[in-house]
């Protein structure tokens, strides 16, 4: 089979790899349908994560159509067309007891395109089938159902709900990449007063504006200005920090009122200051964190059910064998426009 290796820092390559195969009792290969890349991937070719080896299968986000099962997976067989999830859980550890999936201690965890060859592949070799695919109604598309393998549940569960959204809140959201305009939709759940985008691109923030943003800020504006006239001078309730950036991380915790929350969602290569100097007497609370995927069911309810639709948020769709331009398409976002890209098998 043909898929996207990593060769080290600045190299990748659409070529030949060998075909995935069940090798635990517990695992699916799937068939690859629709794929995405995620702004982790180029923070892995960047070599921001030397946890990924030259040699990797990249990819963590797929929709695909189950080619062969273990003998031990009960809830799909083959020919179900399944979501991937990012995060693959073992459910024996404590961590996966508690629902902690993406701290599975068992070889789970964030794996698939990381620890172990990913999605980003004609095949894929998915382990921990029964609690990491999930099977999909037929009135979901693939393009729907791959937004909900990553970028929802990571804006959902370590955005909104560890920034503890609630109604009336007025809510920060830093960066209008994906993850921040899926933090705007998981938001809106949530019936806050206001949501407030912060970007530093114009293109991005009218695309805030269509996800449900209420005010859109540049980030060369003094968005703290803003953000306290908006609120009588308090500050946000909650600021969700959705770059990983030093200098965003920063702003947030200066968005935020005394006894408000900072959630963390970024990815970040580089130290971040926490400036205790002048926070250590505000009450506040900041959280991180990895997906653990435990509303990844939820969700799909949500979207079958019509309640929100992620899809807008797609911009450029290639072939699957056209992953390299899709990179690079993506990787130029500010010149491109690229929000999400998706590739799919012809």
């Amino acid at each position: 089979m043909r898929a996207f290796v990593y060769g080290g820092a600045g190299q990748s390559d659409w070529t030949e790899a060998p075909d995935p195969r069940v090798i635990d009792p517990t695992d699916v290969v799937i068939r690859v349908d629709t794929v995405t890349i995620c702004g982790t991937d180029l923070h892995i070719l960047a070599g921001d994560v030397p946890e990924v080896r030259p040699g990797r299968i990249l990819g963590h986000e797929a929709v695909g159509t189950v080619m062969d099962a273990g003998a031990a997976v009960t809830t799909v067989r083959p020919g179900d067309r399944v979501l991937a999830s990012c995060i693959s859980a073992c459910g024996r550890c404590r961590f996966c007891r508690s629902g902690s999936y993406g701290q599975c201690t068992n070889g789970g965890g964030w794996v698939l395109g990381h620890l172990i060859d990913g999605v980003q592949a004609e095949y894929a070799r998915i382990p921990f089938a029964d609690l990491s695919t999930y099977p999909l109604p037929g009135n979901v598309t693939d393009e729907t159902a791959v937004l909900l393998a990553d970028i929802l549940p990571t804006a959902y569960e370590v955005g909104v709900l560890n920034g503890q959204v609630g109604p009336g809140d007025t809510v920060v959201i830093v960066g209008m990449g994906p993850i921040g305009l899926a933090a705007v939709l998981a938001a809106r759940l949530y019936s806050p007063a206001r949501v407030i985008a912060v970007d530093k691109a114009e293109n991005r923030l009218r695309a805030a504006e269509r996800f449900g943003a209420d005010v859109t800020l540049l980030s060369d504006q003094d968005p703290r200005a803003a953000v306290l006239a908006a609120t009588n001078g308090l500050g946000a309730d909650v600021a969700l920090e959705a770059v990983g950036s030093p200098e965003s991380f920063e702003l947030c915790t200066t968005l935020v009122r005394p006894v408000g929350r900072v959630a963390n969602i970024g990815v970040h290569g580089k130290p971040a200051t926490l400036h205790l100097e002048e926070l250590w007497d505000r009450n506040l609370t900041i959280t991180t964190g990895l997906v653990d995927t435990r509303t990844t069911a939820a969700l799909l309810d949500m979207v079958s059910a019509g309640q929100f639709d992620p899809t807008p948020m797609i911009t450029h769709r290639f072939a699957l064998d056209e992953i390299v331009r899709a990179y690079d398409v993506f990787s130029r976002a500010g010149e491109t426009g690229a929000l999400k890209v998706v590739m799919a098998r012809p």
